[in-house]
């Protein structure tokens, strides 16, 4: 447990997000929200799976200009909570 704790705490957000168990943990999770119905959880996972994503194409990009990487990190901050807003308020069970 304790390598666990270390782990995690010398870890970034992105080099987690590449780790497998991470992934795996992730991917039983949504199965679980998905045959429970938990959307709460979904939309989590759902929230930070694209916010991870953003982050690592921006890091990709360091040689580019920064009105791109600003340029893709809000429309891709528009299209996330665009897709929240209809789970969370519009689409009806």
């Amino acid at each position: 447990m304790g390598e666990i704790l270390d782990s995690l705490s010398n870890a970034k957000i992105v080099d987690l997000a590449q780790d497998i168990r991470v992934i795996f943990a992730a991917g039983v999770l949504f199965v679980l929200a998905m045959f429970f119905r938990w959307k709460s959880v979904l939309l989590l996972l759902f929230a930070s799976a694209g916010a991870v994503t953003i982050l690592r194409y921006m890091n990709m990009k360091e040689g580019a200009a920064i009105d791109h990487s600003i340029m893709y990190l809000a429309f891709g901050t528009i299209a996330i909570f665009v897709v929240l807003i209809y789970f969370m308020f519009i689409r009806s069970d």
